[in-house]
């Protein structure tokens, strides 16, 4: 992570400068009707999480006062608006990153969520830090460690699903990375286990013990079990996305789900996104191999076994921080920020697997910056819910927002 300040760098370079095909014309549906939802959240808000099982979709955010104190805070979606905002816990000791943000997660009216708190003086010295409310519960027991390594290295980038009672978690891991004696460095590595209700940790396992920095991670659970896709990272630096999945409970070995060889030195910090209906799955992710800026599509009906060929969305100046959701095993709705003449779009497209695809739909325009964050989408009901951070001179606010399906 400490490549954080050149990845952006190169990603911007890349978005802005390098791509050698013109952007393709996409038509673009201005009739779209964007209901702007009143949010939970209050001044200085950011790092907005969404999250829905089908029977509950919650809202999670950071709010920071005077630069010091960060308090997290979530949102239960009912009745078709935000319910009283609950806090959950707040610190001063907080590691706040625009990239690698606390997230909520609940299964049978359990909740699980977690935090990234510093473990040492150093930059890039941190824990996650996992909280738990069980089912009957008013309190939530918080500040539990995730890992027990003990060392004060990087990690963070969590996954979180829930997964028969209890929830399944992935992170990057950097244990690895600590100098030894004569000044070398291990990798960071990507761990899962599962943690339950009241919890107690399980079925730790490393998944992959060389991979890509500081790039999100992302987890489904399919009929075959736990899948888990993050950037990888090869000895001569190809980072393309890799898939490991658990099947009759053992994990596989790592897989590219499609060779896009992209060689860059530093981490670009934009990761992938799966979504699953039971077998059928479907990843969206960013790549700038061949200098070319773009945002593609794989669909999978064996749960991540094997895939088809993908389907490149859009191209051009494409900034990435994607997101993706399965509407029924053949069609998947992906969403994207990208540059349009002056202006910084958050779009969404729907795709079938055979790649016929839908109007580029603008969602909204936001600021390019870091501080934007990583916008999210969840389907809920017959709508999609839209969550981003609004950046403006004064302040930052988190906004949401409901698009009818039938209309994408």
């Amino acid at each position: 992570m400490r490549l954080l300040i050149l990845a952006s760098i190169c990603v911007v370079f890349f978005s802005l400068t390098s791509c050698k095909k013109k952007d393709k014309p996409v038509e673009q549906d201005e009739n779209l009707q964007v209901n702007y939802i009143s949010s939970p959240a209050a001044a200085q808000s950011s790092l907005p999480f969404l999250f829905s099982n089908g029977n509950k979709t919650l809202l999670s955010w950071v709010e920071e006062q005077s630069d010091t104190l960060t308090i997290f805070k979530y949102s239960q979606w009912e009745a078709d608006k935000w319910q009283q905002p609950q806090e959950i816990l707040r610190g001063s000791d907080w590691f706040v990153n625009w990239a690698d943000f606390p997230m909520i997660a609940e299964n049978k009216e359990n909740f699980w969520s977690h935090i990234l708190k510093k473990s040492a003086s150093d930059t890039y010295a941190y824990d996650v830090k996992f909280n738990i409310k069980p089912k009957g519960s008013d309190l939530w027991k918080t500040n539990l460690p995730l890992h027990s390594d003990g060392t004060t290295t990087e990690h963070g980038f969590v996954s979180v699903v829930p997964y028969k009672d209890a929830f399944f978690i992935a992170w990057l891991d950097g244990r690895n990375t600590l100098e030894n004696k004569v000044g070398e460095r291990g990798a960071m590595t990507i761990r899962t286990a599962e943690v339950d209700a009241h919890g107690t940790i399980t079925a730790e396992n490393e998944l992959d013990n060389a991979i890509c920095d500081c790039c999100q991670t992302t987890a489904a659970i399919t009929a075959n079990g736990p899948v888990v896709l993050y950037r990888d990272r090869s000895p001569d630096e190809i980072r393309d996305i890799s898939i490991v999945r658990k099947v009759a409970g053992d994990w596989t070995q790592p897989k590219k789900i499609y060779e896009d060889q992209w060689m860059i030195k530093g981490c670009p910090v934009n990761g992938p996104k799966v979504s699953a209906i039971n077998n059928n799955l479907v990843v969206a992710w960013f790549t700038a191999a061949q200098e070319n800026p773009r945002v593609q599509l794989i669909f999978s009906t064996d749960g991540g076994a094997n895939f088809d060929a993908p389907i490149q969305v859009t191209e051009g100046k494409v900034i990435g921080r994607v997101d993706v959701v399965l509407m029924d095993p053949e069609t998947a709705l992906v969403s994207w920020m990208e540059t349009v003449a002056n202006s910084t779009q958050l779009n969404a497209m729907r795709i079938s697997r055979k790649g016929h695809t839908s109007t580029k739909h603008i969602i909204t325009t936001l600021d390019a910056s870091r501080k934007t964050g990583f916008p999210q989408m969840e389907k809920v009901g017959n709508s999609i819910l839209f969550a981003w951070t609004d950046v403006t001179t004064a302040e930052s606010l988190i906004k949401t927002a409901l698009v009818a399906v039938d209309q994408l």
